[in-house]
Protein backbone atom coordinates (compact mmCIF):
# COMPACT_ATOMS: atom_id res chain seq x y z
CA UNK A 1 0.00 0.00 0.00
CA UNK A 2 1.94 2.44 -1.21
CA UNK A 3 1.72 5.95 -2.95
CA UNK A 4 4.72 6.18 -5.46
CA UNK A 5 6.08 10.17 -5.86
CA UNK A 6 7.97 9.53 -9.51
CA UNK A 7 11.38 11.61 -9.67
CA UNK A 8 12.57 12.92 -13.23
CA UNK A 9 16.04 14.74 -13.61
CA UNK A 10 15.02 17.72 -12.14
CA UNK A 11 12.39 17.25 -9.89
CA UNK A 12 12.18 19.26 -6.76
CA UNK A 13 9.02 18.79 -4.99
CA UNK A 14 9.54 15.00 -4.56
CA UNK A 15 10.32 15.23 -1.02
CA UNK A 16 7.69 18.14 -0.42
CA UNK A 17 5.15 15.67 -1.70
CA UNK A 18 6.40 12.42 0.86
CA UNK A 19 6.57 14.93 3.23
CA UNK A 20 3.41 15.77 2.94
CA UNK A 21 1.63 12.31 2.49
CA UNK A 22 3.57 11.04 5.42
CA UNK A 23 2.13 13.96 7.55
CA UNK A 24 -1.06 12.30 6.70
CA UNK A 25 -0.59 9.15 7.53
CA UNK A 26 0.14 7.59 4.05
CA UNK A 27 2.47 5.75 3.11
CA UNK A 28 4.64 7.50 0.59
CA UNK A 29 8.15 6.14 -1.80
CA UNK A 30 10.20 8.37 -3.99
CA UNK A 31 10.97 6.33 -6.82
CA UNK A 32 14.01 7.07 -9.79
CA UNK A 33 12.15 6.85 -13.39
CA UNK A 34 14.12 4.87 -15.11
CA UNK A 35 13.21 1.97 -11.96
CA UNK A 36 9.55 1.72 -13.26
CA UNK A 37 6.48 1.57 -10.81
CA UNK A 38 7.38 -1.47 -7.72
CA UNK A 39 4.78 -3.78 -7.43
CA UNK A 40 1.92 -2.41 -4.77
CA UNK A 41 1.66 0.73 -5.78
CA UNK A 42 -1.76 1.98 -4.73
CA UNK A 43 -1.07 6.26 -6.14
CA UNK A 44 1.11 7.78 -8.02
CA UNK A 45 2.32 11.78 -7.78
CA UNK A 46 4.04 13.41 -10.29
CA UNK A 47 5.72 16.39 -8.28
CA UNK A 48 6.99 19.88 -9.71
CA UNK A 49 9.92 20.85 -10.53
CA UNK A 50 11.64 21.45 -13.80
CA UNK A 51 12.28 18.23 -15.48
CA UNK A 52 14.70 18.28 -17.61
CA UNK A 53 15.01 22.15 -17.44
CA UNK A 54 11.78 22.55 -19.15
CA UNK A 55 13.32 22.00 -22.52
CA UNK A 56 11.45 21.80 -25.14
CA UNK A 57 8.39 22.49 -23.71
CA UNK A 58 7.64 22.21 -19.93
CA UNK A 59 7.18 17.97 -19.13
CA UNK A 60 7.75 17.36 -22.88
CA UNK A 61 10.72 15.12 -22.20
CA UNK A 62 9.46 13.67 -18.66
CA UNK A 63 6.71 12.67 -20.41
CA UNK A 64 8.12 10.84 -22.90
CA UNK A 65 9.74 8.43 -19.93
CA UNK A 66 8.82 4.58 -20.28
CA UNK A 67 7.61 4.68 -16.59
CA UNK A 68 4.77 7.27 -18.21
CA UNK A 69 3.43 4.01 -19.82
CA UNK A 70 3.15 2.65 -16.73
CA UNK A 71 1.27 5.78 -15.41
CA UNK A 72 -0.96 4.92 -18.01
CA UNK A 73 -1.92 1.58 -17.83
CA UNK A 74 -2.14 2.36 -13.47
CA UNK A 75 -4.54 5.06 -14.13
CA UNK A 76 -6.52 2.78 -16.87
CA UNK A 77 -6.98 0.46 -13.81
CA UNK A 78 -8.72 3.14 -11.60
CA UNK A 79 -4.96 3.68 -9.72
CA UNK A 80 -5.11 7.30 -8.36
CA UNK A 81 -2.68 9.51 -10.13
CA UNK A 82 -2.45 13.62 -9.36
CA UNK A 83 0.01 15.75 -11.10
CA UNK A 84 1.53 18.82 -9.96
CA UNK A 85 2.85 22.12 -10.99
CA UNK A 86 5.55 20.08 -13.48
CA UNK A 87 3.52 17.39 -12.84
CA UNK A 88 0.79 18.93 -14.28
CA UNK A 89 2.92 19.72 -17.40
CA UNK A 90 3.61 16.41 -17.87
CA UNK A 91 0.65 15.03 -17.42
CA UNK A 92 -0.70 17.12 -20.15
CA UNK A 93 2.04 16.08 -22.24
CA UNK A 94 1.51 12.43 -21.96
CA UNK A 95 -1.94 12.32 -22.55
CA UNK A 96 -3.40 11.41 -18.93
CA UNK A 97 -5.45 15.11 -19.44
CA UNK A 98 -6.30 17.35 -21.70
CA UNK A 99 -5.10 20.98 -22.74
CA UNK A 100 -1.60 22.04 -22.22
CA UNK A 101 0.44 24.17 -19.44
CA UNK A 102 2.30 27.27 -21.21
CA UNK A 103 4.00 30.76 -20.44
CA UNK A 104 2.36 33.02 -17.49
CA UNK A 105 0.66 35.90 -19.14
CA UNK A 106 2.85 38.36 -17.04
CA UNK A 107 5.78 36.72 -18.80
CA UNK A 108 7.37 35.81 -15.62
CA UNK A 109 8.37 33.26 -12.64
CA UNK A 110 5.20 33.28 -9.60
CA UNK A 111 5.59 32.23 -6.81
CA UNK A 112 2.78 33.25 -4.00
CA UNK A 113 -0.07 32.41 -2.38
CA UNK A 114 -3.92 31.91 -4.38
CA UNK A 115 -7.59 30.84 -3.66
CA UNK A 116 -8.95 27.99 -5.47
CA UNK A 117 -12.81 27.36 -6.04
CA UNK A 118 -14.18 24.08 -5.52
CA UNK A 119 -16.22 23.16 -8.92
CA UNK A 120 -16.89 19.97 -7.37
CA UNK A 121 -17.43 17.99 -4.19
CA UNK A 122 -18.11 14.46 -5.51
CA UNK A 123 -14.39 13.10 -6.86
CA UNK A 124 -11.29 12.06 -4.83
CA UNK A 125 -9.77 14.70 -5.09
CA UNK A 126 -12.30 16.88 -3.45
CA UNK A 127 -14.68 14.78 -1.08
CA UNK A 128 -13.46 16.59 1.70
CA UNK A 129 -14.80 19.96 0.68
CA UNK A 130 -18.33 21.47 -0.12
CA UNK A 131 -18.80 22.50 -3.63
CA UNK A 132 -18.32 26.57 -3.85
CA UNK A 133 -15.47 26.41 -1.25
CA UNK A 134 -12.57 28.85 -1.56
CA UNK A 135 -9.34 27.38 -0.56
CA UNK A 136 -5.77 28.91 -0.07
CA UNK A 137 -2.84 27.00 -2.28
CA UNK A 138 0.71 28.51 -2.71
CA UNK A 139 1.44 28.51 -6.57
CA UNK A 140 5.34 28.37 -8.01
CA UNK A 141 5.67 28.33 -11.85
CA UNK A 142 6.66 29.77 -14.83
CA UNK A 143 4.70 28.10 -17.12
CA UNK A 144 1.24 27.59 -15.30
CA UNK A 145 -1.21 29.34 -17.68
CA UNK A 146 -3.84 26.64 -18.76
CA UNK A 147 -4.57 26.59 -22.58
CA UNK A 148 -7.29 24.44 -24.46
CA UNK A 149 -9.21 24.80 -27.79
CA UNK A 150 -12.72 26.77 -26.73
CA UNK A 151 -14.79 23.85 -27.74
CA UNK A 152 -13.23 21.53 -26.37
CA UNK A 153 -12.88 23.40 -22.70
CA UNK A 154 -16.79 23.95 -23.15
CA UNK A 155 -16.74 20.06 -23.32
CA UNK A 156 -14.50 19.32 -20.58
CA UNK A 157 -16.76 21.84 -18.45
CA UNK A 158 -20.13 20.27 -19.62
CA UNK A 159 -18.87 16.68 -18.95
CA UNK A 160 -17.83 18.31 -15.02
CA UNK A 161 -14.09 17.86 -15.53
CA UNK A 162 -13.07 20.97 -14.56
CA UNK A 163 -11.52 20.82 -10.91
CA UNK A 164 -10.82 23.89 -9.44
CA UNK A 165 -10.86 27.66 -10.59
CA UNK A 166 -8.84 30.47 -9.48
CA UNK A 167 -10.80 32.69 -7.57
CA UNK A 168 -10.72 35.86 -5.05
CA UNK A 169 -11.44 35.35 -1.45
CA UNK A 170 -15.19 34.94 -1.62
CA UNK A 171 -15.43 33.00 -4.85
CA UNK A 172 -15.38 35.37 -7.34
CA UNK A 173 -13.79 34.45 -10.80
CA UNK A 174 -12.27 37.07 -13.41
CA UNK A 175 -8.61 38.60 -14.73
CA UNK A 176 -8.25 39.97 -10.97
CA UNK A 177 -7.86 36.98 -9.13
CA UNK A 178 -6.28 34.71 -12.14
CA UNK A 179 -2.54 34.61 -11.31
CA UNK A 180 -1.33 33.43 -14.83
CA UNK A 181 -3.72 33.60 -17.35
CA UNK A 182 -5.94 30.13 -17.46
CA UNK A 183 -8.19 30.00 -19.95
CA UNK A 184 -11.63 30.64 -17.95
CA UNK A 185 -9.68 30.60 -14.57
CA UNK A 186 -8.85 26.74 -14.93
CA UNK A 187 -6.54 25.92 -12.22
CA UNK A 188 -6.97 21.68 -12.12
CA UNK A 189 -8.74 19.56 -14.36
CA UNK A 190 -9.53 15.70 -14.37
CA UNK A 191 -8.63 12.97 -16.92
CA UNK A 192 -10.92 9.89 -18.42
CA UNK A 193 -11.64 9.17 -15.08
CA UNK A 194 -12.12 11.29 -12.00
CA UNK A 195 -9.16 9.57 -10.28
CA UNK A 196 -6.71 10.94 -12.28
CA UNK A 197 -6.13 14.72 -12.12
CA UNK A 198 -3.74 17.25 -12.47
CA UNK A 199 -3.82 20.95 -11.57
CA UNK A 200 -0.69 23.79 -11.14
CA UNK A 201 -1.36 25.03 -7.53
CA UNK A 202 1.07 23.00 -5.05
CA UNK A 203 -1.50 21.20 -2.24
CA UNK A 204 1.31 19.75 -0.92
CA UNK A 205 2.51 22.92 0.63
CA UNK A 206 -0.95 24.14 2.34
CA UNK A 207 -0.36 20.37 4.26
CA UNK A 208 1.66 21.07 7.08
CA UNK A 209 0.98 23.59 10.05
CA UNK A 210 4.08 24.99 10.87
CA UNK A 211 4.87 25.88 7.04
CA UNK A 212 1.65 27.96 6.83
CA UNK A 213 -1.66 26.63 5.57
CA UNK A 214 -3.42 23.04 5.73
CA UNK A 215 -6.31 23.66 2.71
CA UNK A 216 -4.29 21.36 0.13
CA UNK A 217 -4.77 17.95 3.24
CA UNK A 218 -8.20 17.20 1.81
CA UNK A 219 -6.41 16.87 -2.18
CA UNK A 220 -3.92 14.48 -0.94
CA UNK A 221 -6.66 12.51 1.19
CA UNK A 222 -7.87 11.05 -2.20
CA UNK A 223 -4.62 8.96 -1.16
CA UNK A 224 -5.95 7.14 1.72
Amino acid sequence: MTVVIVRFGGSNCDRDAERALEHLGIDAEIVWHEDGLPEGTTGIVLPGGFSYGDYLRAGAMAARSPIMDEVREAAADGVPVLGVCNGAQVGCESGLTEGVFTTNESARFQCEHVYLRVERDDTPWTAAYEEGDVIEIPIAHGEGRYEIDDDRLADLEDEGRVLFRYCDAEGRTGPASNPNGSKRDVAGVLGERETVAVMMPHPERATLPDVGGTDGRGILRAFE
